[in-house]
């Protein structure tokens, strides 16, 4: 592994920081949150149009940039300083991805630009709060986690020579404002019960409610969806009975968890840059009280937390790319946890101030413990890839 960045890559994260630095600070964050779209139209349209962030790992036949996870990895770590609101992760880090591994040519053809273009925004709704498992970062995804045929899930059932889906989704990130869903649905009619995944594009219709749910984290926008007997278009070619469904979203699910553990770094090491700062200034006894030696013990202890973070980070977006180990879910709980030790320390050592809501170390803190809830919790993360990796066996550590 080169540990180098190239200089396009350090173009990307200085732009992109520049961007951010003008347009997205604490106070713009709280604004955009609360809009209906949960974010800021005009500063999507920017990251869109001006630096191409949804179309940087989608190949350039398509209209986009012909990057890698790397490169968007490295702008998530930007985006995440800034806890800047927007559809990047949804669109680009998990609706993308499938459409480009599973869609048909048609459908790559007709979506795949305008997704780069930052024209149309996705959406992934899994059945119940099974994210996690479905992107196979805490559980195995070759199970009924799409419903099993049962109530809580999304169930599909042919009707007219089409598709029809019904079934609700809890967990749906930024899909109260998404242009196109990609749906999660377990079907029959083949030699066995399965997992396939569909398109719905008309969302302003009969049948489909979208409503966006109070979420801990208001800067990660959650929605719950629910569809009753509505006509979808079915992810791929034919039947679908020879896409390897499991694989596709494993793979996904490991890309997603390195960009995820970089925006995470990303937050850590901006709430810890602050909190520097704010042990400088403040003074206690006559002195800065960042010149005593239990703050800096305790800073110290972080600044290598943050650097072991991003050093596992950077790790698993290159393997990703190499085709290496799948090391992403390892990352994303260090990186979370991480970034949530670092928030709470920011909020202890900002004193009284730090633990008013209005103060910004709570975004930080709520974020990580956000997406812990929706993309962990650490231990079972580190508990799968444990299990993955064969660690332990019959009571013995595997050599």
């Amino acid at each position: 592994m080169d540990a180098t960045f190239t200089a396009e890559q350090d173009e990307i994260r200085r732009t992109l920081r520049e961007l951010l630095l003008k347009r997205c600070g604490p106070e713009e964050v709280r604004s955009a949150v609360r809009t209906a779209d949960g974010y800021d139209p005009g500063l999507w349209e920017a990251l869109a149009q001006q630096l191409g962030l949804p179309g940087l790992a989608l190949p350039e036949a398509y209209g986009g940039v012909g990057c890698t996870t790397t490169e968007l990895a490295l702008a998530a770590e930007e985006t995440g300083r800034a806890l800047a609101p927007s559809p990047l992760l949804a669109t680009a880090v998990l609706g993308a991805p499938l459409v480009l591994g599973l869609g048909s040519a048609d459908q790559r053809a007709a979506l795949l630009p305008r997704i780069a273009s930052g024209e149309l925004t996705a959406a992934l709704a899994v059945p119940g709060a099974a994210l996690t498992t479905a992107l196979g970062l805490t559980g195995g995804n070759r199970g009924d986690w799409a419903g099993g045929g049962r109530a809580g899930g999304v169930q599909a059932r042919r009707a007219d020579g089409g598709w029809r889906l019904y079934g609700q989704a809890d967990q749906v990130l930024d899909g109260h404002s998404a242009d196109l869903l990609v749906v999660a649905a377990h079907t029959g009619g083949f030699a066995r019960p399965r997992t396939l995944f569909f398109l719905v594009r008309e969302l302003v219709r009969e049948g489909v409610t979208r409503v966006r749910q109070t979420s801990l984290d208001e800067t990660r926008s959650q929605s719950r969806i629910q569809l009753r007997d509505v006509e979808a278009e079915l992810l791929g070619d034919g039947c679908g009975d020879g896409a390897d469904v499991g694989g596709v979203l494993a793979r996904v699910g490991d890309s997603a968890a390195a960009v995820l553990a970089a925006e995470a770094v990303g937050g850590a090491d901006r709430v810890l840059e602050r909190t520097v700062e704010y042990v400088k200034q403040r003074e206690q006894f006559g002195r800065a009280i960042g010149s005593f030696q239990a703050v800096k013990h305790r800073l110290a202890d972080l600044y290598v937390q943050v650097q072991g973070a991003r050093s596992a980070a950077y790790y698993a977006a290159w393997a990703t790319v190499e085709g290496r180990e799948r090391v992403g879910g390892l990352a994303l709980a260090q990186a979370l946890e991480a970034l949530r030790v670092c928030a709470s320390e920011a909020v202890q050592l900002h004193g009284g101030i730090g633990f008013t809501w209005e103060h910004e170390a709570h975004l930080y803190f709520k974020r990580a413990a956000g997406d812990e809830l929706l993309f962990g919790p650490v231990h079972r993360l580190r508990a799968y890839a444990a299990q993955e990796a064969r660690l332990f066996g019959g009571g013995e550590v595997a050599v």
